[in-house]
């Protein structure tokens, strides 16, 4: 199992015409489905006069939380096209909108998919795709006198220190690369 997924890092846009019909596609970097139903609803009520604000997402490392949608036109013409781009592109925690504007002339199933494909496409080619890696958290509790044993560790080890407390009991925690937090874990265990 692979510890890195790519992702957006910023908003980006994207740009289609096809027989007068224009789709804007906005590519969006998001971690929750709420964040997600909010970003829709902008859009929903500033392009209130476009005929279609279709969109797909996936979140998650793993890549199995996914949604596609195709907002009123033909079945798979739109969603599964734009999801269609997040999967070539190996792309999660990725929300991808386009917006149609209808220009008086259908365009066809294959017409729309081709018109949704290459919207999402130019939205992603103007993101910048960055790799992050998936991070396991770790609580460590110690006495105090077992604090510069712990603090070698984390030094060693370099995991990023989410918070600490000092007192009678202290407590640490960290944020370290989830292929590194088994051999992390077992170093502060051999403190006991």
């Amino acid at each position: 199992m692979t510890d890195e997924y790519k992702t957006i890092q910023a908003t980006s846009e994207g740009y289609y015409t096809e027989k007068r019909s224009k789709f804007l596609a906005f590519a969006h970097h998001v971690e929750t489905v709420d964040e997600i139903k909010e970003i829709l609803a902008g859009y929903r009520k500033k392009y209130y006069d476009a005929r279609h604000v279709c969109y797909a997402y996936m979140l998650g490392a793993a890549r199995t939380e996914f949604r596609a949608n195709d907002d009123g036109e033909p079945s798979s013409t739109a969603g599964k096209p734009i999801l269609g781009q997040i999967n070539s592109n190996e792309l999660t925690d990725i929300l991808i909108v386009v917006v149609r504007y209808y220009g008086g002339v259908n365009l066809g199933t294959s017409g729309l998919i081709v018109a949704y494909r290459e919207a999402a496409s130019d939205a992603i080619a103007h993101a910048k795709v960055v790799i992050r890696q998936v991070e396991e958290e770790i609580v460590w509790q110690f006495s105090y006198p077992q604090m510069n044993d712990v603090m070698r560790i984390v030094k060693e080890m370099q995991p990023r220190i989410i918070s600490q407390s000092f007192d009678n009991t202290c407590e640490i925690r960290l944020r370290i690369r989830q292929s590194e937090a088994e051999a992390l874990r077992s170093k502060l265990q051999k403190l006991l």
